[in-house]
């Protein structure tokens, strides 16, 4: 449910977050000098450390102890100590995805009745609020914003400022207008942060009402001499592959799961092969029928899908004449091959293809239903 972040902890210090150091530093002089933005966006790919950084600075205003570093040009940056009160519960959100599956195992021993009205929330401190995509329509619902709005409204308990972070704020469907007061005139005792991987999803009257900072992808080279760095068991060939798989995200290297990662796109290159050449319906609904319900078979789909997207923009890649941009280039005599027996229209098609089953799996419409009808609509499309 959450991306996957720099690493498993906490860092220990804003030094030990990785890459966009003049995007952090500016966020660690305003905060300084009490300038944060009320109503913040964090943008850049999942694995940058969006989660984590926020959980950053909300320490650095939060901390007890508000120690200050000193930048080579004099400037002052906000740090947080890590061992104080406000430090240590906020840091034990760290782990995201545990504390979500914790709220929905409270929220499953409630009645039925009670089930219906309770919200998935993640609250490490009284006046640090964390609003996931509620289970298992994944979804940041009214209910959770309106429980931002009503809390804003209140003076913080035990910290400085009261801060909420919305971990994926282009889940937002109906709520989003909701939120649009309280992000145009924020309490001055608050910060909103809302994370997103691709700002230009979000209504265009929330961007207006917010600061945005963009986390960019780190180069190849460095993302391998990271890996070689704390990932030495990974032999080289797959360190330069993982590299760039990764997108840029350190986060998303570190933990690259190499092996569920092939698994995922040998389905994925099944139904590329089977709409390219003679359709074998029976190979292709035998492949998507391990694809059914329960988390397991959303966590592979969900793979299945950004698999597919990979393949395709490396297609792309190849029809452009930027061969050395390719990502799996441990296939790219496949790739290549595909790539001449496929038009541009076609990639096209298929993405948007792509982006419908995404759609259908946010209003929790069923997988094999959408799976089936991806993989139909492929068949059919011209090429």
């Amino acid at each position: 449910m959450a991306e996957i972040e720099q690493t498993a902890t906490a860092p220990a210090t804003f030094n030990d977050f990785l890459g966009n150091s003049a995007a952090v530093e500016h966020l660690r002089t305003s905060i300084a000098h009490g300038r944060l933005p009320h109503s913040l966006i964090l943008s850049g790919p999942s694995g940058a450390g969006k989660y984590t950084l926020a959980l950053m600075l909300a320490m650095a205003v939060e901390c007890e102890r508000q120690p200050r570093d000193l930048w080579s040009n004099g400037q002052s940056l906000a740090n947080f100590c890590g061992v104080c009160r406000n430090c240590t519960r906020i840091a034990q959100a760290t782990d995201l995805d545990d504390a979500i599956d914790k709220a929905v195992a409270a929220r499953d021993d409630l009645r039925e009745t009670d089930k219906k009205e309770t919200r998935v929330l993640v609250q490490p401190h009284p006046d640090v609020l964390i609003i996931p995509p509620d289970p298992p329509q994944l979804l940041i619902k009214l209910g959770q914003v309106r429980t931002l709005i009503q809390s804003s409204n209140y003076l913080p308990a035990e910290a400085p400022k009261k801060i909420f972070i919305i971990t994926a704020s282009s889940f937002m469907k109906e709520a989003a207008n909701s939120l649009l007061k309280v992000l145009e005139e924020p309490p001055p005792t608050v910060h909103i942060i809302l994370l997103s991987e691709n700002p230009g999803e979000l209504l265009p009257t929330i961007r207006s009402r917010c600061a945005i900072v963009r986390l960019g992808a780190l180069p190849v080279e460095e993302i391998e001499m990271l890996l070689a760095d704390r990932r030495s068991d990974v032999p080289a060939k797959q360190r330069t592959l993982i590299a760039r798989l990764a997108q840029g995200a350190a986060g998303k290297a570190l933990n690259f799961d190499l092996t569920g990662y092939i698994s995922a796109r040998g389905d994925a290159l099944l139904l590329l092969r089977q709409a390219i050449a003679e359709p074998d319906h029976t190979a292709l609904f035998k492949m998507t029928e391990t694809y059914r319900a329960g988390a397991e078979g959303q966590q592979k789909t969900t793979q299945l899908l950004r698999t597919l997207s990979l393949l395709l923009e490396d297609l792309l890649l190849l029809q452009s004449g930027t061969p050395e941009l390719v990502r799996n280039t441990d296939i790219r005599a496949d790739l290549e091959r595909m790539s001449q027996a496929v038009s541009f229209q076609w990639i096209e098609q298929t993405s948007r293809a792509i982006d419908q089953v995404w759609s259908g799996m946010r209003r929790n419409l069923l997988r094999s239903l959408s799976l089936d009808a991806f993989a139909g609509q492929l068949m059919t499309s011209s090429r």
